[in-house]
């Protein structure tokens, strides 16, 4: 087992990113942070560390348990990192991830939204952060 990793890396390990492009990503729009410092994707971290995730407009936070050679499966990876995150912040988050899955609600034979329906719909949905949309890359 190492003793120290690269954030970037630790984070796709453990499955919070589905790819380290997109970890590194995070890192370099300073939406990755320990201790209130924006992480660099090169920042070496060690067990013990306590790390800040914004993602999708949510923070998470995570403490590092262990360390990885490689990618691991999920259940093994919940292993590696104790999850601080608020169980107020993870409501919050658990409510838009099942909104985001249920279709609009329109009447019995109003048929398909028009483009301008369309783009009334998509302003409402957007919560305002669209510069770095990360479960779009996900």
């Amino acid at each position: 087992m190492q003793d120290k990793m690269r954030v970037d890396k630790w984070l796709w390990c453990v499955r919070i990113f589905k790819s380290r492009t997109i970890a590194i990503d995070a890192c370099k729009a300073g939406k990755i942070k320990a201790g209130g410092i924006t992480l660099k994707p090169a920042h070496l971290i060690q067990p013990g560390d306590l790390i800040e995730v914004r993602k999708n407009g949510f923070s998470f936070q995570f403490k590092v348990l262990e360390l990885l050679k490689s990618r691991v499966s999920a259940p093994i990876a919940q292993s590696c990192y104790a999850n601080f995150t608020t169980e107020e912040e993870l409501n919050k988050y658990n409510d838009w991830f099942v909104g985001k899955a249920t279709p609009e609600k329109r009447e019995k034979g109003a048929g398909r939204p028009t483009k301008r329906e369309r783009r009334q719909i998509d302003g409402f949905k957007s919560d305002g952060d669209s510069a770095l949309d990360w479960d779009d890359a996900e």
